[in-house]
């Protein structure tokens, strides 16, 4: 390892999810492993420019491991958006002697550490944290298992009331624009219909999977959708359709909301956590920059800031064809 940084800045950014903490503790224990000082970031973006640091060694992250949201607190920074706020960012990190950054978060993270690093040189690498599991390049993002874990727990609540009181049930869960979430809680919770962003059903297919359920002798029944799904304006809407063409349906609606981003991370999220945060680090200390730490095929690896920002996550269109075959 080339080891000529001395100082690496640590920030979360962006949506909060469960897996942040463990990375942080990941980002700064491997830091105090390679002699090396870590300072925290608070409040993302918006801290670097206040100059909001904190110095961090390994008892700073005791017994966070196990818990949601973020120790660093998270914002959304207008000023960093304009190359003023970037400027007086970077007089900060020099004045408290930071020489390179590991960025927690989302696409709009990484945008920002990217044309920080443009504009600066500045070494940067991204952990990607979202529920969501919509950043290119990693097969799981911080959190995406433990939301998938808390929406299936949920589904499984919900479908307790649907039984008893025969109804339907449209559960939404977060992905405005990715199905991941509700593809698997779906298919994991036993719905009998999912619908997502990427697969435009339509109302027709809809109607004819409600009635065939009614017809084959379901009492109840749960749809799960992601809140970007194309099929209708929102829930409500959707159920108000619903409402009107098959009046036998007792419908209800649940929308699941920031209860996902919530609660102890899983252990695959802590382990991944733990497993990229050491990456990143041992990233800088050899001289890497402006790549994003993911996931693939189990192995940790690593893609380049602009393509995890620019490309695509992919929906499994065998999951899609599974869901199909056991929702008869």
């Amino acid at each position: 390892m080339l080891k000529s940084i001395k100082k690496i800045g640590v920030l979360t950014s962006g949506g909060d999810s469960p897996g942040m903490n463990a990375a942080i503790r990941s980002v700064v224990r491997t830091c105090a492993y390679h002699n090396i000082e870590c300072v925290g970031i608070y409040r993302g973006y918006q801290g670097m420019i206040e100059g909001d640091f904190e110095e961090m060694g390994p008892r700073s992250v005791n017994n966070i491991i196990n818990k949601g949201g973020t120790i660093l607190k998270s914002a959304r920074s207008a000023e960093f958006r304009t190359p003023e706020g970037r400027k007086k960012a970077h007089e900060n990190l020099l004045k408290a002697g930071i020489e390179a950054l590991v960025v927690i978060g989302g696409d709009g993270t990484f945008t920002g550490a990217l044309i920080f690093n443009s504009e600066y040189n500045f070494p940067v690498m991204g952990i990607p944290g979202t529920i969501d599991n919509d950043i290119y390049g990693t097969t799981h993002t911080l959190g995406y298992d433990t939301a998938l874990n808390t929406v299936v727990d949920c589904i499984d609540k919900i479908r307790d009331t649907a039984s008893s009181h025969n109804r339907l049930f449209f559960v939404e869960v977060m992905g405005r624009d990715a199905g991941h979430i509700a593809l698997n809680a779906g298919i994991a919770g036993g719905a009998e219909e999912i619908l997502i962003p990427e697969e435009d059903l339509g109302l027709d297919r809809l109607l004819e999977s409600l009635q065939k359920s009614k017809a084959s002798g379901k009492s109840s029944s749960i749809v799960v959708i992601a809140e970007g799904d194309k099929i209708g304006k929102n829930v409500f809407e959707l159920k108000d359709y619903v409402d009107a063409n098959l009046p036998e349906y007792d419908v209800r609606v649940s929308v699941l909301g920031h209860m996902q981003r919530g609660g102890s991370p899983s252990c695959f999220d802590r382990v991944l956590a733990s497993r990229l945060g050491v990456k990143a680090v041992e990233s800088l200390l050899d001289g890497v920059s402006n790549f994003m730490v993911g996931l693939k095929n189990d192995s940790v690896n690593l893609t380049p800031l602009s393509l995890a920002i620019k490309g695509k996550s992919e929906i499994d269109r065998e999951l899609l064809r599974v869901s199909d075959i056991i929702t008869t």
